[in-house]
């Protein structure tokens, strides 16, 4: 096979959590334009459709289906309409991320314990129940979107200046430093029946919102001089969902201009 055929998803099935989001939107997009069958899942539906119907006005085969990762009953309905739909799922993309308990560490546990349910616990039941899918096609991809914040400690000189992150949480760190590890001990678990799991680590943001200050402190750190943008992610994503990738499990890919390798 030419080497640039193996980088193709057609054929595959493809789900993402999230997918309206500053990253999510991007990765749905790459799904969708290296072949793959798309499902986008969240609770926010509206948003998800809104997605999309951009996309299939692209001509691009996508499905938004309500999803809360909250549920058990929920995950496994999502799981199950999949399955009855498409019969199987070639690539896991675990992109959600709820933003409970980021003020600050002193909060009540019922805070941390809300975001550890949907960020970490979630994460376990809605990889579990695909793989078991996987298991018997004997092939897949997961992918979690991590951060480099699981990777290092909060720089503050980025927020010098600015009225940013004067008291920030440490739960975000916890989650993704922990989402990297787990990729870990899945893809040990995984690995005999031909199922990759890798972690992928995004470095930050450009939004119009952004203080000036902050942009500039913080585009210094990286390597490459700047902050992600709306397309940074499509090519590492569609990498790891495909067969060009087929050697490759159990890793961490910072995307982040080089922010962690300083």
């Amino acid at each position: 096979m030419n080497v640039l055929d193996t980088f193709s998803l057609k054929g595959k099935v493809a789900l993402i959590t999230g997918g309206s989001g500053l990253y999510g939107r991007q990765i749905v997009a790459a799904l969708a334009e290296s072949g793959a069958e798309t499902y986008i899942a969240s609770r926010g539906i509206e948003a998800l459709e809104k997605v999309a119907t951009e996309e299939q006005a692209r001509g691009f085969e996508i499905i938004a289906l309500k999803l809360d990762l909250s549920s058990d009953e929920s995950i496994q309905e999502v799981h199950d309409e999949i399955i009855k739909r498409s019969g199987r799922l070639d690539i896991l993309v675990n992109n959600a991320v709820t933003r409970n308990a980021c003020d600050g560490w002193e909060q009540p546990l019922e805070e941390f314990d809300k975001s550890l349910h949907i960020n970490a616990s979630a994460l376990f039941k809605i990889t579990q129940l695909f793989a078991e899918d996987m298991k018997k096609q004997r092939s897949g991809s997961i992918i979690n979107i991590g951060s480099m914040m699981g990777m290092v400690g909060i720089e503050m000189a980025n927020y010098a200046g600015t009225d940013m992150q004067k008291n920030p949480s440490p739960i975000y760190f916890y989650e993704k430093g922990g989402m990297i590890n787990f990729s870990r001990w899945a893809a040990s678990i995984l690995g005999p029946y031909n199922i990759r799991v890798n972690c992928v680590s995004p470095g930050g943001f450009n939004t119009p919102d952004q203080p000036e200050e902050f942009v500039k402190q913080y585009s210094a750190r990286t390597q490459l001089g700047r902050m992600a943008n709306a397309s940074d992610l499509k090519g590492i994503i569609t990498f790891l969902g495909s067969d060009a990738s087929e050697y490759i499990t159990g890793t961490n890919i910072p995307v982040d201009g080089g922010y962690t390798a300083k």
